[in-house]
């Protein structure tokens, strides 16, 4: 063990000892599989805290995966300050998505909401039993299948509507009020057929997508610097740091035999359309599908 992880343990211990208050803070719900402990080995989650499944020895149903976490941190008055602070959100987010991502690679996961809590670890137990079956039934539906995210973007104006140029050399328009008129109707015009491109696109990808994936979700459009398509660290698959308009942001549950064909229409939907960019982003654990039944019992937020 290094001098780091043996310090971590130790300060675990510590305050196992002092009787400090903990929450259960839970990441997702998880098929069983045979050897899923062993692959939370060495793994951290939010606050740096281990990651475990609860119950421990889960073989013939639904588990969470949980860390515990300090309650005078994480209950509903220290979250509520702590939301306001997007550095700690963001950071956060990560590692809570982190933790997800590694499950997802090699067994069934049920992304839940960031900051899912329970006062104790009978408390969660007993919310996982009474959702058990619910639970169970939504891992099934999303058993083989992977997220995507498909965005479409307009471009900017600056790189479509600009009238040309005139030639070195070339003499002055007689009117330049009237060429000046003539230019910002090009504009509109060229903006016009931009966003009747995209229409276009949103129909083929609509009509791809229903050949292809077994659920949709739209979400709202993005804007300022998240509709750049950057998605960082996520692995987005889109133009990163591209700029435009983000005029479509939607999620498809595909199955995993059909992923091929759904990126290679994805990729076609877009073609031979200038103004018009369309971004892949995945493959994602299905957040946008896991919609588990609603349950304030026993959450301190």
């Amino acid at each position: 063990m290094n001098d780091e992880r043996a310090r971590t343990v130790s300060g675990e211990r510590a305050r196992a000892v002092s009787g400090e208050p903990r929450l259960v803070y839970v990441y997702a719900v998880v098929a069983p599989a045979p050897g899923l402990d062993g692959r939370l080995v060495g793994v951290r989650g939010v606050a740096d805290a281990p990651v475990a499944l609860l119950p421990e020895a889960a073989t013939t149903g639904p588990a969470f995966l949980v860390s515990e976490v300090p309650a005078a941190d994480w209950g509903e008055e220290a979250l509520r300050h702590r939301f306001e602070d997007l550095g700690w959100l963001e950071d956060t987010a990560r590692a809570h998505h982190r933790v997800v991502e590694v499950l997802a690679e090699h067994v069934n996961v049920l992304p839940l909401r960031l900051a899912t809590l329970y006062q104790d670890r009978d408390r969660a137990l007993e919310a996982l039993s009474r959702r058990r079956d619910a639970f169970a039934a939504r891992l099934a539906l999303l058993a083989h299948h992977t997220e995507y995210g498909v965005k479409v973007y307009v471009a900017p104006e600056a790189e479509q509507d600009g009238a040309p140029a005139p030639p070195a050399g070339a003499p002055a328009p007689a009117n330049p009020g009237r060429a000046y008129l003539q230019a910002r109707r090009a504009q509109r015009h060229a903006r016009e057929d931009r966003y009747r491109q995209a229409r276009e696109v949103a129909d083929r990808i609509a009509a791809a997508a229903a050949r292809h994936a077994t659920q949709a979700v739209r979400h709202p459009v993005q804007t300022g610097p998240l509709a750049r398509g950057d998605d960082g660290e996520n692995g987005a698959s889109g133009a990163s740091g591209a700029t435009g308009e983000n005029v479509l942001n939607d999620a498809y549950l595909v199955p995993d035999d059909r992923t091929d064909a759904f990126l290679a229409a994805m990729e076609e939907a877009g073609r031979d359309l200038p103004g018009i960019r369309v971004d892949v982003t995945g493959p994602w654990a299905p957040y946008s599908f896991a919609a588990p039944p609603p349950d304030d019992r026993g959450t301190p937020s």
